[in-house]
């Protein structure tokens, strides 16, 4: 009566066996999966941070912009107020035929 035969505890240890090498390659699946979890989230990071490096370049260009557009309007509105508003009408209309011809061009492709 002491403890099980010898026949039974060979099939126990064969079943841990089993158990183990199933153990064994799960825990490799997972390690697999966690590699590629962790590669895809540092090319996420390094997307994130060129994405925003972007934003703010496109950003300070901007700003850029709206300030040689103030810049003009600003010149504009000066030429409205002095003596040359024929000159103003002559560049209103430039622009306007400019516009047109943008326009008309890119309605031709």
């Amino acid at each position: 009566g002491e403890g099980a035969p010898a026949g039974n505890y060979g099939y126990t240890n064969s079943g841990y066996s089993v158990y183990e090498e199933e153990n064994d390659r799960l825990t490799e699946s997972l390690r697999t999966k966690v590699s590629a979890i962790k590669s895809l989230s540092i090319e996420i990071g390094t997307e994130v941070k060129n994405q925003n490096k972007m934003l703010s370049e496109m950003e300070n260009d901007f700003d850029s912009t709206g300030g040689l557009l103030g810049a003009t309007m600003g010149r504009l509105r000066a030429l409205s107020r002095g003596s040359q508003t024929k000159l103003l009408c002559y560049m209103m209309l430039f622009s306007l035929f400019v516009f047109f011809v943008i326009y008309w061009i890119i309605k031709l492709r």
